[in-house]
């Protein structure tokens, strides 16, 4: 699908996500049932033997493995092969490495995909004995999305193949082509045969590859792994193993950074500015405020006289402020210029002093 967009084929890959979607799939509720089926055992190397026990699963799961290995007829073919075509036919040094990595990759898709039947279905068994014994066969609940699925993986690929075939106007009126990105002809007539079937072969190569390594030579992998004095096979074997070590490079270096960073946000923001200029100052704010004002209730008369001044003062300055306040607009030097602007000047600031200090002489006899 990646490949598809990247190389400017939006039908192509629309048609290639639809169809993906159902082998998909299928795989995927395959899946499900055996881990249901085997107490819930997810680890394929502690399964085997299950096609005796499951064996229209392992129908369907072959299905959706020929699928998604885009072999003739299934659905992955008809969008799968065209996309690699595509992929050579534009003769760019970045298309043609497009076509080299699909095709590496639908080579190792083969080899794993055949991998997990065998350890799957074909192996000795491996899992503990009651869950052999507890082994259900589907029901019917089961069986009929995964029959739906599986003719959709068999034939939607062949029924929607007109509608990205050369000459289809079928999304005409919702995707613009630039006559540069159209390449269908020469992916059609101009590519060799070999390069057509060249992703069938290394599909059809890594799938016997695979089941012939672990339905024949299981002791060979065996021994590659873990046979101690087999250094290189242990160090390639716990290198593939641990994910190409992705995942420590990515803890280590991205995730303990975010953790970090979290971490001093939470405690430097969160619980300590936001907190603090938020609810926890607003209480404590409020709190400390009732208590100031409650001794002011003294029951002096001149404190009462105090208060009403200072509300007077307070209400005069909301009143006349917006007049005030206007006449500062212009510039220091005007300001003094006239006669006007002085006056209001010495007038706002006798206001503001007075209320100044009616507060400090307030706080000084609470205090």
């Amino acid at each position: 699908m990646m490949i598809a967009i990247g190389l400017a084929q939006w039908n192509i890959a629309l048609f290639h996500t639809v169809l993906h979607a159902f082998f998909k799939a299928l795989l995927f509720l395959s899946a499900g049932v055996i881990i249901h089926s085997l107490s819930d055992q997810q680890d394929i190397r502690k399964m085997g033997g299950l096609i005796k026990f499951l064996p229209f699963t392992y129908i369907i799961m072959l299905i959706g493995t020929i699928a998604l290995l885009g072999l003739p007829w299934l659905s992955g073919f008809y969008s799968k092969d065209l996309i690699l075509e595509l992929a050579f036919g534009k003769y760019q040094f970045t298309s043609l490495f497009a076509f080299t990595l699909g095709t590496i990759t639908a080579c190792l898709t083969a080899f794993y995909s055949v991998r997990l039947i065998n350890l799957v279905f074909f192996t000795v068994p491996n899992a503990n004995k009651n869950s052999y014994l507890n082994i259900h066969a589907e029901p019917l609940t089961v069986i009929i999305p995964l029959t739906i699925l599986a003719l959709f993986a068999i034939f939607l690929g062949f029924i929607g193949s007109d509608v990205v075939a050369m000459g289809s106007d079928f999304f005409a009126n919702s995707l613009f082509y630039h006559p540069s990105q159209i390449n269908i002809i020469e992916a059609e007539f101009s590519l060799p045969t070999y390069i057509k079937l060249l992703p069938t072969i290394l599909s059809l190569i890594g799938a016997f590859a695979a089941f012939y390594l672990y339905h024949y030579s299981s002791d060979f992998i065996t021994n590659l792994t873990y046979n101690t004095k087999m250094n290189l096979g242990r160090i390639l074997y716990t290198f593939l193993n641990g994910k190409y070590l992705f995942d420590n490079i990515y803890n280590n270096y991205l995730i303990s950074g975010g953790l970090k960073l979290g971490y001093i946000v939470s405690k430097m923001l969160d619980k300590g500015i936001i907190e603090l200029i938020g609810p926890y100052g607003l209480t404590e704010g409020s709190y400390s405020t009732s208590f100031n004002m409650t001794k002011l209730d003294t029951g002096i008369i001149t404190t009462y006289a105090l208060i009403i001044a200072l509300g007077l003062i307070s209400l005069v300055f909301l009143v006349f402020s917006p007049i005030l306040l206007s006449n500062f607009t212009i510039s220091a030097p005007m300001l003094v210029s006239t006669s006007q602007n002085l006056f209001n000047l010495l007038t706002f600031k006798i206001i503001l002093l007075s209320i100044v200090s009616t507060f400090l002489v307030l706080n000084f006899k609470l205090n």
